[in-house]
């Protein structure tokens, strides 16, 4: 079945490894978008199936189901029952110093399928990756081994082979975070970052890795202040930075609030929301599952607008365009260029 007029503009997380009466309740009334997994949700495949159709039978539709799979320290799905990687930036690294930045760029497309696949085999189908930040030497420990690389020759060759990789299968990538995190030296999650970073030096570099890629048909918003550029706010809640994102960037595809709920952002919940979709932000990602947040959330957002609804038919409709991976045959090559 296909969205409904009523979708809400949000994704919205689930408390726990089973969907509860009341939360199933709650997402047939608000219709979210899609929804957003962690590891509280998570304990084997038979239990994932279950819970990604639950979901998608309360909104009624084949509704996007979201995880943060990069693979290294953000791995929600791991060992014994899916495989378990090194942190993106130490495999570009390794291949790359043996076999040259083509290697590399095969290497992570192989690895990307083979998250992709498993990801798919339990109904998820949005993965938050490929993470097109340029690395620093100042980036903070949270991003910096999340990256793919320290130039943005590499970055863009490395997001766009992750991000094919998950098309060629049939699930849908995210482009995080815009537009370009990798300057922060705070943790985004608990103080809002300060960027000093001229704007010549960001467009040429930070924001020139999103412009290469604005083709892919999911972006994630940074929490971000960019001091150059005199925005109000972090660029998640920004019109001019959002501006940006969409006219000199180029990003026509849906755009969605990096966690909601993360601390750089100021004000509850609900302020939050709606001063991203003021700034042009096409939906709210609230992670955490919390039911009076998640009701907030959606008395404040309402229905996705017209653009916005466009936008994620055209993503939604990509992820049938996928085929079958062997997982066996690409991890054997993986581990010939490991």
């Amino acid at each position: 079945m296909a969205l409904s007029v009523k979708t809400g503009a949000y994704f919205f997380g689930c408390e726990g490894a089973v969907l509860n009466k009341s939360e199933a309740s709650f997402f047939r009334d608000s219709a979210p978008l899609g929804f957003i997994l962690f590891s509280r949700n998570l304990e084997n495949p038979d239990q994932i199936r279950r819970l990604t159709s639950e979901l998608r039978e309360a909104v009624g539709c084949d509704a996007m189901i979201l995880i943060d799979q990069e693979g290294g320290r953000v791995e929600r799905m791991g060992e014994p029952h899916w495989s378990s990687w090194m942190p993106p930036l130490d495999q570009v690294r390794r291949v790359t110093q043996n076999h040259g930045l083509e290697a590399a760029a095969r290497s992570m497309y192989l690895r990307y399928q083979v998250i992709a696949a498993e990801l798919l085999s339990v109904g998820i189908d949005v993965n938050c990756a490929p993470c097109a930040d340029i690395a620093h030497a100042d980036t903070h420990p949270v991003l910096l081994n999340r990256c793919y690389g320290e130039d943005l020759e590499t970055v863009v060759k490395i997001s766009r082979s992750v991000s094919q990789a998950h098309l060629d299968a049939g699930a849908l990538p995210v482009m995080k975070h815009m537009p370009g995190h990798g300057r922060a030296t705070l943790d985004s999650h608990h103080k809002l970052p300060n960027v000093s970073a001229s704007d010549t030096a960001l467009r040429s570099n930070d924001f020139a890795a999103f412009t290469a890629l604005n083709d892919l048909p999911l972006g994630m918003s940074a929490h971000i202040v960019y001091e150059a550029l005199n925005q109000k706010g972090p660029a998640t809640t920004s019109r001019e930075m959002i501006n940006l994102i969409r006219n000199d960037i180029g990003f026509s595809g849906l755009l969605m609030t990096d966690d909601i709920s993360m601390n750089a952002l100021s004000g509850d919940v609900g302020e939050r929301s709606a001063a991203s979709l003021a700034a042009g932000c096409d939906v709210i990602l609230h992670c955490n599952g919390d039911g009076p947040e998640m009701q907030q959330i959606a008395s404040v957002a309402g229905v996705m607008g017209d653009a916005a609804y466009k936008r994620a038919e055209q993503a939604m409709a990509l992820r049938s365009q996928g085929a079958a991976v062997d997982i066996s045959a690409s991890m054997d090559e993986l581990k010939t260029l490991l």
